[in-house]
């Protein structure tokens, strides 16, 4: 047997979903995240630095289970979640966007935050100059200089989601229709020795991770933002 099962179609459409919508909540958590970085003098700016970088380092089944606890029915967030009548985000599609943002979340924040440095001072100067607010300003002068890491964060942030195993089999399980993802499904396969379904998804997640480098470098962003990343 070969091509993409209704279970896989069915995968594929959960990882899409689940990567538009992460990417969509990193670029509004993420961006005024490195701003603060980028811009505070703050002493609390290293170790704020240092806990979104975490999920770089940290073995992502470590992250996966202090999520599980914590989300859990005796967890802090799962006693707020409760309290709030959402009823418990482990093994739910909620709980699988929460993971997915926090482990993702340095993936999106550094580069926003390199292109918010190399910004410098003279454009944020200019404006302040012409009356204009730190929200004008913000706005209207520092994110469109910053496009081309935007860009660079948005990619790299769908892209990274597409490919999570440890932190969704943590806190989402395989659930098929409702947690079962892409890296779920290529497990599932590989597992009852079906290693034909397993290339095809394998080697499309690969062909696409290669593409999406090859087209930042080529863009030449990749050199101003995901190089300092890594």
């Amino acid at each position: 047997m070969s091509g993409l099962s209704a279970d896989d179609g069915s995968a594929l459409l959960l990882t899409l979903a689940l990567a538009t919508l992460v990417t969509v909540v990193l670029l509004l958590v993420g961006t005024p995240i490195a701003w603060w970085l980028a811009r505070s003098r703050s002493r609390w700016r290293a170790p704020v630095g240092a806990l979104v970088t975490l999920p770089l380092v940290l073995p992502p089944t470590v992250l996966g289970f202090y999520l599980l606890v914590a989300l859990g029915p005796d967890g802090p967030l799962g006693r707020l979640t409760q309290a709030l009548g959402l009823g418990l985000l482990s093994f739910h599609f909620s709980g699988l966007v929460l993971g997915s943002v926090i482990y993702s979340l340095p993936f999106v924040v550094q580069p926003i935050r390199n292109a918010f440095t190399a910004m410098g001072e003279r454009p944020l100067e200019v404006a302040a100059c012409l009356r204009a607010t730190p929200l004008d300003a913000f706005i209207h002068v520092a994110l469109p200089l910053a496009r081309p890491g935007l860009l660079v964060a948005a990619v790299l942030g769908f892209a990274h989601t597409l490919g999570e195993f440890g932190v969704v089999l943590m806190v989402g399980g395989n659930i098929p229709g409702a947690t079962r993802v892409l890296s779920m499904q290529i497990y599932n396969h590989v597992e009852a020795l079906e290693y034909a379904q397993a290339h095809w998804l394998a080697g499309g997640l690969l062909v696409f991770s290669f593409l999406t480098l090859l087209t930042l470098y080529r863009l030449d962003l990749a050199r101003g933002a995901t190089a300092r990343l890594f």
